[in-house]
């Protein structure tokens, strides 16, 4: 899912959308996978843990979300870091750090030791190669970025496959202590994949060099960007977004959570009972790709919140139908609607808010969004622990997620249409070109208009020269009004 800044690369660079790129590509995949699927896979050891240590479910559910809250507060932090350091030395210590907090975790005495090793230590370290790899995979990629973000998005459902009864082996194998130190040997494969994130270079070719040290003195010249630009709570549509996703979040990540452990209460053995969450991550795995082919098209590309707010109520009726499993038929039926919606969300959330807040405040909002995520995150998964201890029904915690997920989907739906400007934003409109034509019609228009004021400047390419949106307005204004005006184009 995120990071908190989106870096462009050199002036002058366009996005070579494949060559090392697709490496880039591989190393976002494995990283995507270790972030999203580590926090549902360590619910194998809940069990043990719980045993060990005379705790409840609600007390094991930490681990969980403060690794998922690491995940998503920690954007203005690394946003700093890559700004300052790059993004391949940056994921290379998060690698270490990922590492390091599964390892002091396996000589753990009690659950504060766990909490702040495996859950702060190791998220963080997560969060340190997840931001940085979604940049750089922003900076390889242009035109095929839907694709793009849809492949590195499997990582977390074919990650969740594997994580999961590895765990469960592991354990039989080594116990719980065995298995966190085997899996922090295993955590340091992100520093291979840090090692992958080569920056992009300007081109060296003797008449382009000329070009590109005034595109560069250009950009000096401007203004530089603010870490965090709050001006995007301005924006309508951007505050019903993250409240929406807030709630969200509430409930989503609570069915992997706990899923293992229902099938457990049902009576069903360990490895058959962890076999549910590589059916859930096997279907994932193919709808985060398709998710993402058919968000890109353009007939449905603007009308992409619509999308989104269909996967998030098929999300949340899975949950409240799956509150009535009482056998392990039941559960696998939910494994799968449930891996259909989930990988549907996952593909979808980060586009429609781009699609609210352009390219030049994406950086600032993605990392805002994240922030009040990561508060959610940090209620969810407890809040259904302690609804479960009071309880000791599986079938009111998957209600309650039911409900939490659907109400975000109606937040977003009815403000979307209700209380959202229909006026177009030309940069938003410039995004939403998704085709070659239409593409090179803008820029052309662009440059024929610059070329009239004697002004030379560099291209800009679709995500990151915003001067040239702006010089570019009357143009895409008017290719607006031919195809029908200030249509409402949904955020």
């Amino acid at each position: 899912m995120g990071g908190a800044v989106v870096d462009d690369g050199p002036p002058g660079v366009k996005a070579p959308d494949g060559g090392w790129g697709w490496a880039v590509l591989a190393g976002c995949f494995v990283i995507t996978g270790f972030s999203y699927a580590f926090p549902k896979a360590v619910s194998v050891f809940f069990k043990e843990l719980i045993r060990e240590f005379d705790v409840g479910y609600s007390d094991t559910a930490w681990i969980s979300s403060i690794l998922l809250a690491m995940l998503y507060g920690t954007g203005p932090l690394c946003s700093v870091l890559v700004n300052r350091f790059g993004c391949r030395p940056v994921m290379m210590v998060g690698g270490l750090f990922a590492s390091l907090g599964m390892i002091l975790a396996s000589f753990a005495t009690s659950m504060i030791h766990i909490y702040l090793c495996t859950g702060v230590i190791t998220g963080l370290g997560l969060a340190l190669n997840f931001q940085p790899s979604l940049i750089m995979l922003n900076r390889y990629f242009s035109e095929k970025r839907p694709l793009a973000n849809g492949l590195a998005a499997a990582g977390s459902p074919v990650a969740l496959c594997c994580l999961s009864p590895l765990g469960q082996i592991l354990q039989y194998q080594y116990g719980w202590r065995g298995g966190f130190l085997i899996l922090g040997g295993l955590l340091l494969n992100c520093c291979a994949c840090g090692a992958l994130m080569r920056p992009l270079l300007a081109p060296k070719k003797p008449h382009e060099q000329k070009e590109n040290t005034l595109a560069a003195a250009e950009e000096e010249k401007k203004p530089k960007k603010k870490l965090l630009d709050f001006s995007v709570f301005k924006d309508r549509g951007f505050v019903i977004y993250t409240i929406a996703a807030s709630i969200m979040v509430l409930g989503l990540f609570v069915p992997p959570v706990f899923v293992v452990s229902y099938a457990k209460g049902l009576g069903y053995e360990d490895t058959k009972s962890a076999l549910l969450l590589t059916i859930l991550g096997f279907v994932d795995m193919f709808a985060r790709p398709a998710s993402g082919l058919i968000a890109g098209m353009k007939c449905v590309r603007p009308r992409s919140v619509y999308l989104f707010s269909f996967a998030i109520i098929f999300n949340g009726c899975s949950d409240i139908i799956g509150s009535q499993a009482n056998n392990y038929a039941g559960l696998v039926v939910f494994c799968i609607f449930f891996g259909i919606s989930y990988g549907m969300v996952g593909a979808l959330q980060f586009e429609v808010l781009m699609a609210i807040v352009g390219t030049e405040k994406f950086s600032s909002a993605i990392g805002l969004v994240l922030l009040m995520e990561a508060m959610a995150v940090l209620v969810g998964p407890p809040g259904a622990g302690r609804l479960l201890d009071a309880t000791h029904q599986y079938m009111y915690v998957f209600l309650l997620a039911g409900c939490e997920v659907t109400l975000s989907a109606f937040v977003i739906a009815m403000g979307n249409f209700l209380c959202i400007s229909r006026k177009q934003d030309p940069e938003a409109k410039m995004e939403m070109a998704v085709t070659a034509t239409e593409k090179e019609g803008l820029y052309l228009g662009v440059e024929s208009k610059e070329n009239d004021e004697g002004e030379e400047e560099p291209k800009g390419k679709e995500n990151g020269n915003v001067s040239a949106v702006k010089a570019g307005e009357e143009v895409i204004v008017e290719k607006m009004g031919v195809e029908g005006g200030e249509e409402n184009t949904s955020l």
